[in-house]
């Protein structure tokens, strides 16, 4: 199977170089030339817009940083829909709108084509080692047919049902995350003020029922001090409001969901819309003139695990 890939960031370009690992016939398309031709000395065939690309490839990847951007790519003039022809599949692995995924799945099954949502879940050092987990929404028939690709990407693999119910799981995780990143600002506070041993600390959340992905993960790059974690404030917004917007279409009255926000809103008000997103918590070391830094932690993060084939969970 022919596999075109548009978006190649932080994770659209790890998730490609899996496929490229694999000796996948592969061709991409970003706006940025120094990440495509870095792809084509790698062996990956270049389009010159996404609707070359659809034309020419089996599979069409999207991984895009906001549901605008991918519209764009989706339905303007050169654009994906333009290329689709009968039983080409579109998988959406940007995080998006449900709705608005089954708005362009719509146009995507008027040309005879087939949509997929699959957002990627783990973070950019998973994504690297393609040890990520990918949700996937759409027909079973077709999540079968593209698995062995998949299982390539990411590591966990879970098909979450109709199209659109990848999206809302993938926000929902996003929104979790966030949760725990705004608690670990202040969970780190009190350890500080109370002068506990920050890398004891650590290890003893860790090992409690406090634990979290997050804590395993950003904890470690908010010790160090870089905060470094690969993913930004203006992103960390995009998800929470989606998810946000998605409780109030729902009319599900929701209580910490708009605090996040705010909180979020003011963290890029003081450290800017490319700001890493855990350095949330430094609005925690602001206020309270203190920081969280211990010896030992990485600056950035690395997946340590044996990279293997992925698997249907």
């Amino acid at each position: 199977m022919k596999v075109g890939f548009i978006g190649l960031g932080n994770v659209g370009g790890k998730l490609a170089g899996s496929l490229l690992k694999k000796k996948f016939d592969l061709t991409v398309r970003d706006l940025d030339q120094n990440l495509t031709k870095e792809f084509t000395n790698l062996g990956a065939k270049i389009a010159s817009s996404p609707k070359e690309l659809a034309e020419k490839v089996d599979l069409i990847i999207t991984c895009l940083p906001s549901p605008k951007i991918c519209a764009e790519v989706m339905e303007g003039k050169d654009g994906i829909l333009n290329g689709l022809s009968e039983n080409k599949i579109w998988l959406e692995m940007s995080t998006t709108d449900e709705a608005e995924v089954k708005r362009i799945g719509e146009k995507v099954i008027a040309r005879k084509a087939i949509p997929m949502d699959g957002p990627v879940s783990g973070g950019c050092h998973r994504a690297a080692t393609g040890n990520i987990a990918i949700f996937v929404g759409g027909e079973r028939k077709i999540f079968e047919k593209i698995l062995p690709i998949l299982t390539v990407m990411g590591r966990k693999v879970l098909h979450t049902g109709d199209l659109g119910s990848a999206s809302i799981l993938k926000v929902i995780t996003n929104y979790l995350a966030s949760v725990h990143l705004v608690a670990l600002g202040e969970a780190w506070t009190v350890a500080k003020k109370s002068n506990l041993d920050l890398t004891k600390t650590f290890k003893g959340i860790m090992a409690s029922s406090g634990n979290s992905f997050v804590h395993e993960t950003e904890s470690q790059v908010i010790l160090n001090g870089s905060y470094n974690i690969n993913f930004t404030m203006d992103l960390v917004l995009k998800d929470t409001g989606l998810f946000d917007d998605l409780a109030k279409k729902l009319k599900a009255p929701l209580e910490i969901s708009p605090l996040v926000v705010d909180i979020f809103k003011d963290g890029q008000k003081k450290y800017g819309s490319k700001a890493w997103s855990s350095m949330i918590v430094k609005r925690m070391e602001d206020i309270n003139k203190i920081d969280f830094r211990a010896n030992g932690f990485p600056e950035e993060l690395i997946d340590n695990e044996s990279e293997e084939i992925g698997y249907e969970i």
